[in-house]
C-alpha cells in the first residue's frame, strides 16, 4: 500500500518533533553518567510512568497479542497478563528499596548487596550478558515487527527496514540520553494510543466484520472470546492460565516484568526524585500497561480472523512478502492497509513512535550496563564523565548493529517471547528473596543464571537433535524452573554467606522489611516504616483494580452490561481502598 502526501506529512511532523527534542537535550545529556543514564534523578513520577508504558508498547507488542488471539483466543493473553502480579509486587515491596540504593544501574546493586570477587564477577558478567546478548534478543524481536509492518505498509525489504530504522533511532538515542528518551516517550505514547484506537475503530467498521455486534457474533470469532481458558482442557488451561498465574510470574525473568524489578523498570525507579515517586511511577505504569492498552489490539486481532482466516490469506494479499516471516503475528499490520489516508499516516507515525520508544530505551539501558558496570568498573575506572558519555554513544551504535543481525534470524514474535521466558526460568525467586533473605549470595545468582541458560540451550538446540520428540514449552518452563531452583538453593547453602560487614552496609542503606536480618546485622534504631501486611494488602488491591478494569472493559465491549457494571464496581471499590492504603505502605519523600 502506498502512502500519500498527507500520510507522509503526518510521519514527518512526528519525526521533526522527535528530532527537535533530542537536539534540545543533547548538550545536557553530555554532562555525565548521572545525566545521560538517569536524567539527574529529577524527572516527575507521571513522566517516568508514561515512559515505561511507551517503552513496553513496541511494534512487536500488538503483533504478539494478535499471534496469541488468532492461535488460541483472548484467554491466551494470560501468558503476559499474569505478569501484572509481578508488577504490583514490585510497586509495593521493591520500588522504594531500589530508590534507596542510589545505584546508577540495577547491576551496580550487586556490589552493594554482595561482597568480594564473586560480586564483582557477577556485576561484570551480567552487564555484558544482559546489556549485549539478552538486550540484542529483545531489540531483535522489535526489529522483526518493524520488518513485517514495513513490508506490508511500505513494500520495503527487511534489510532496508533494519538499516534505516536502526540508524535513525541510534542517532537519536546516542545524542539525547535518558531525558530525551523519556520526554519523547510521552509524545510517542500519545500518538501510539491514538493509532491503536484508530486501528480498532476502522477494523470493526469493515463491511465483512460488521461492527462490534458482527465481530462478536461471527462463527469464527465466538469461540475465541472467553477471557478465561476452557478448564475442561487441562493442558491448554495449564499453559495459558495455571502456570503463568501460579509459577511464571515469580519464577521467570522477562524484560519489563522482572520479579522485584530490574532492567529499564529499575532504571526509571532509580531516576525518580524520591521513594514515593518511584512507587507512583511503577504503579501508573502497571495500571496503564495492563488495564488500558490491551483491548484495541485484541479487537484488531479478532477482526483479522474474519478478514484473513488463514495465514495463507495474508500471503495472497501480499505476495511480495518474504514467506519466512508470514505468520499469525503479521495479521496486525495486514489489517492496517484498510485505514484511510491521513489516518494511515498517523498509524505509521504511531508505529514508528512505538518502535523508537522501545529501542531508544533499550539502547540507553544496555549502554549503561556496558559502560558503567563493565567498562568503567573493570577497564577504565578513572576517566572523565564526558569520556564515559562518549563511550556510551559508541556502545549505542554497537548495540544497534548486533540487534539488527539477530533480527534477521527470527521468524515470529512469540518465538522470541518463549526463548526469553525459558532463558530466565527459575531465576525470578532469587530476585524476590535477595532483598530480604541474608543467606543469598553472589554464587546463588551466578548458579541460577548459568543453569537457566544451559537448560534453555538444551531445550531449544539439543533436545530434538538427540532424537527426542519436541517438548511442550510449558513443560520446558516448569522443568527449567524446578532444575534452576534446586541448583541455586543448593549452591546458596553450600557456599559462604556474604561478608557480615557488607551485609551491615546493605541493611543500613536499604532498610528491608522483616526480622530475618536481626540475626546477622546490628538493626539499631533505624527501623523501616511500613509492614509486610500493609504491603500485601496494597499488592492485592492493585491487582484487583487492574484485572477488574480489564474484565469490565471486555464485558462491556461484548455487550454483557450486567457483568461489565459488576466488574466496574469492584474496580472502583478496590481503587478507593488502595488510595486509603497507600499512605501506610512506608515510603519517604
Amino acid at each position: 500500500m502506498q502512502l500519500t502526501g498527507l500520510d507522509w506529512m503526518m510521519v514527518a511532523i512526528y519525526a521533526l518533533l522527535t528530532v527537535a527534542i533530542g537536539l534540545a537535550v543533547s548538550r545536557r545529556a553530555g554532562e555525565g553518567r548521572q545525566e545521560f543514564f538517569l536524567s539527574g534523578r529529577s524527572l516527575p513520577w507521571w513522566l517516568l510512568g508514561v515512559s515505561l508504558v511507551a517503552t513496553t508498547f513496541s511494534t512487536d507488542t500488538p503483533n504478539l497479542v494478535t499471534d496469541l488471539v488468532r492461535s488460541g483466543g483472548v484467554s491466551q493473553n494470560w501468558v503476559w497478563w499474569a505478569f501484572l502480579i509481578t508488577g504490583m509486587c514490585t510497586v509495593f515491596f521493591y520500588a522504594r528499596l531500589w530508590r534507596r540504593s542510589d545505584a546508577l544501574t540495577d547491576i551496580a546493586f550487586y556490589e552493594l548487596r554482595y561482597s568480594g570477587k564473586p560480586a564483582a564477577f557477577l556485576r561484570g558478567f551480567r552487564a555484558v550478558y544482559l546489556g549485549l546478548f539478552f538486550n540484542a534478543m529483545i531489540m531483535a524481536s522489535v526489529n522483526l515487527a518493524a520488518i513485517k509492518i514495513a513490508g506490508v505498509l511500505l513494500g520495503v525489504d527487511k534489510y532496508t527496514t533494519v538499516l534505516v530504522a536502526s540508524a535513525l533511532t541510534a542517532l537519536y538515542a546516542a545524542s539525547a540520553g535518558l531525558r530525551g528518551v523519556v520526554l519523547t516517550d510521552a509524545i510517542q505514547f500519545t500518538i501510539a494510543m491514538i493509532g491503536s484506537f484508530a486501528a480498532a475503530y476502522y477494523a470493526v467498521s469493515l463491511p465483512e466484520v460488521g461492527g462490534l455486534s458482527g465481530l462478536f457474533s461471527h462463527p469464527e470469532v465466538v469461540g475465541k472470546l472467553s477471557l478465561l481458558p476452557d478448564f475442561g482442557d487441562w493442558r491448554t488451561a495449564a499453559a495459558v492460565f495455571i502456570v503463568p498465574v501460579a509459577v511464571q510470574w515469580w519464577s521467570a525473568w522477562y524484560p519489563g516484568a522482572e520479579p522485584g524489578g530490574g532492567g529499564y523498570v529499575a532504571q526509571r525507579m532509580l531516576a525518580a526524585r524520591n521513594e514515593k515517586e518511584s512507587l507512583l511511577s511503577t504503579l501508573l505504569f502497571n495500571i496503564l500497561h495492563y488495564g488500558l492498552r490491551p483491548w484495541p489490539w485484541i479487537i484488531v486481532a479478532l477482526a483479522s480472523i474474519i478478514v484473513y482466516p488463514d495465514v495463507s490469506d495474508i500471503l495472497t494479499k501480499f505476495p511480495n512478502l518474504d514467506p519466512s516471516i508470514v505468520r499469525n503475528d503479521l495479521a496486525y499490520p495486514a489489517m492496517l492497509v484498510y485505514l484511510p489516508h491521513g489516518i494511515l499516516g498517523i498509524m505509521v507515525a504511531s508505529l514508528a513512535a512505538a518502535y523508537m520508544s522501545t529501542i531508544s530505551t533499550h539502547l540507553n539501558w544496555g549502554a549503561s550496563y556496558i559502560v558503567d558496570d563493565f567498562y568503567r568498573r573493570f577497564m577504565q575506572p578513572a576517566r572523565t564523565e564526558r569520556h564515559y558519555v562518549t563511550m556510551a554513544r559508541v556502545v549505542t551504535v554497537m548495540l544497534v548493529v548486533f540487534a539488527a543481525v539477530v533480527s534477521l534470524w527470527l521468524e515470529n514474535a512469540f518465538q522470541a517471547f518463549q526463548i526469553m521466558l525459558q532463558i530466565g526460568a527459575g531465576t525470578g525467586l532469587i530476585y524476590l528473596l535477595r532483598w530480604f533473605w541474608w543467606r543469598i549470595n553472589a554464587w546463588s545468582e551466578i548458579a541460577g543464571m548459568a543453569i537457566s541458560f544451559l537448560v534453555a540451550v538444551y531445550f531449544n538446540l539439543i533436545h530434538t537433535r538427540l532424537g527426542f520428540a519436541p517438548i511442550d514449552p510449558t513443560v520446558a518452563l516448569l522443568v527449567g524452573v524446578a532444575v534452576t531452583t534446586v541448583v541455586w538453593l543448593s549452591v546458596t547453602l553450600l557456599t559462604p554467606a556474604t561478608d557480615r560487614a557488607q551485609l551491615q552496609v546493605y541493611y543500613d542503606q536499604i532498610r528491608p522489611m522483616g526480622r530475618s536480618w536481626h540475626k546477622v546485622v546490628n538493626v539499631g534504631v533505624n527501623v523501616p516504616a511500613g509492614s509486610v501486611s500493609v504491603g500485601l494488602l496494597a499488592w492485592f488491591l492493585g491487582c484487583a483494580v487492574v484485572y477488574s478494569t480489564l474484565f469490565a472493559t471486555g464485558a462491556l465491549l461484548y455487550g454483557r452490561t450486567s457483568s461489565g457494571l459488576l466488574f466496574t464496581a469492584i474496580a472502583l471499590v478496590a481503587a478507593a481502598w488502595l488510595l486509603r492504603t497507600l499512605p501506610r505502605v512506608g515510603v519517604t519523600t
